[in-house]
């Protein structure tokens, strides 16, 4: 068995995110597995995403891996997987790796980005790819905000997680905020992030330039573990997976 890897892009507005599904077959890791089996000639095939994106979120660097019997060159493997992809997915780059290799156990480092479109004039062209929020945010305050769940904390109240014995500590290593005309772009860096946990901190750093909670707020967040006292889960077509590092 040969192990692939390769680096997709992704409109998420129209799928129920990366992970397949029994209930449907919109999903990114569902369409990537019908085209790989088809290929192959086989019943199934598995792509390991490096995570788990929801639905309507995005991707420019999502990486996946899969492992197929095949005479192909990666090049060749490339072209028949964007043959058959809708417009909205594609395959950026593929090479070979060693059979240990795995997309997700392997990751050392995730940014994503999360984009505000902080005015009343409307954002036609880039609608689907930003958060509309027309309320004057103070940078200077989500900027302070942010800089408290930088490091390595337990991000229990920044989950949509119920119960899980895996455990919510995480390192976050940056968390930039940046004005850029009339858009506010937000872009985390850290070794992992938990189920919905960017869209959360997104909430919470927006709820902190609203002037709707404080930085002890925020502080006493890390030390609760407490979902319902973070912020609100932001909208997920602000935000998208930039790039995975190994």
């Amino acid at each position: 068995m040969r192990n692939f890897k390769i680096i997709l892009q992704y409109e998420g507005t129209r799928y129920q995110g990366w992970q397949r599904q029994d209930s449907t077959q919109n999903t990114i890791q569902g369409k990537l597995e019908a085209i790989l089996a088809k290929m192959t000639g086989t019943d199934f095939v598995q792509v390991n995403g490096s995570g788990r994106t929801d639905a309507g979120v995005h991707a420019l660097g999502q990486v996946a891996n899969f492992k197929i019997e095949t005479d192909k060159a990666p090049q060749e493997i490339m072209r028949y997987i964007n043959l058959y992809l809708p417009e909205d997915i594609g395959v950026t780059e593929i090479c070979e790796m060693p059979e240990r290799f795995h997309s997700r156990l392997n990751a050392k480092q995730k940014t994503y980005v999360y984009r505000i479109w902080n005015t009343a004039v409307p954002c036609v062209f880039e609608r689907r790819y930003v958060y509309e929020l027309a309320d004057s945010l103070d940078v200077s305050a989500m900027q302070k905000a942010a800089a408290i769940l930088v490091g390595k904390h337990d991000f229990k109240a920044f989950t949509s997680t119920k119960k899980s014995k895996k455990s919510t500590v995480r390192t976050i290593e940056s968390i930039a905020i940046e004005r850029i005309g009339n858009e506010l772009v937000l872009t985390y860096k850290g070794d992992g992030f938990l189920y919905h946990m960017v869209r959360i901190l997104t909430g919470t750093l927006i709820e902190t330039g609203l002037h709707e909670r404080d930085l002890h707020s925020v502080q006493s967040l890390l030390e609760s573990g407490t979902r319902e006292l973070s912020g609100v889960l932001a909208p997920a077509k602000g935000l998208c997976l930039v790039a995975v590092e190994y």
